[in-house]
């Protein structure tokens, strides 16, 4: 997929999604990181934790049925749904079910505790994965941002070419012949 353009969720989840990813990170200006972008990507790619609540559905589907849900609430307490409000009526709903949350009780079937980690488990995850994030945190890149220019094997006399930063090892033997001349 190309980025930013949604796989998994339909326009009506995006106008819900888009806010609700936006506020749990408080990014209420440009530039914004494409959170919901990835998020969706690895949704539609199935890339999942590997694991879920047993008492939620899968990922994919658990995104589906609480956003439609905080639609649910956003209309019923407000006639609108919930990428039609003002951010602090969105706050608010959000706010009531972190409260949920926090008291042990259920939303719409759900613990609601469980629904808060699914979004802010993805929203994280998403968020500080980009690298404009990584300055918030103090993180500052890659080991080797400047890549590798060496990856064409042994060099002439057969020995291994190292990137000018690297420095020998405290032998030259090769780990795999050794352990196979161990187990002969």
């Amino acid at each position: 997929a190309l980025p930013n353009v949604m796989v998994f969720f339909t326009p009506e989840e995006i106008a819900i999604a888009e806010p609700l990813v936006d506020l749990l990170l408080e990014q209420d200006g440009e530039p914004r990181i494409p959170v919901l972008a990835m998020i969706d990507a690895r949704l539609a790619g199935g890339e999942t934790d590997g694991w879920h609540y047993d008492d939620l559905p899968e990922d994919g589907a658990a995104w589906r049925t609480s956003l439609a849900a905080l639609d649910d609430d956003a209309r019923a307490r407000f006639q609108k749904g919930f990428g039609e409000l003002e951010p602090s009526l969105q706050a608010a709903l959000m706010q009531a079910l972190q409260d949920v949350s926090q008291r042990g009780e259920h939303w719409h079937g759900y613990p609601a505790k469980h629904v808060w980690s699914l979004w802010t488990r993805y929203a994280c995850a998403a968020f500080y994965s980009h690298p404009w994030s990584w300055n918030e945190i103090g993180f500052g890149g890659p080991a080797y941002p400047r890549g590798f220019m060496r990856l064409g094997g042994p060099g002439a006399d057969g020995a291994a070419v190292r990137e000018p930063f690297e420095k020998p090892g405290a032998t030259d033997e090769d780990p795999v012949q050794v352990v196979d001349t161990w187990q002969s």
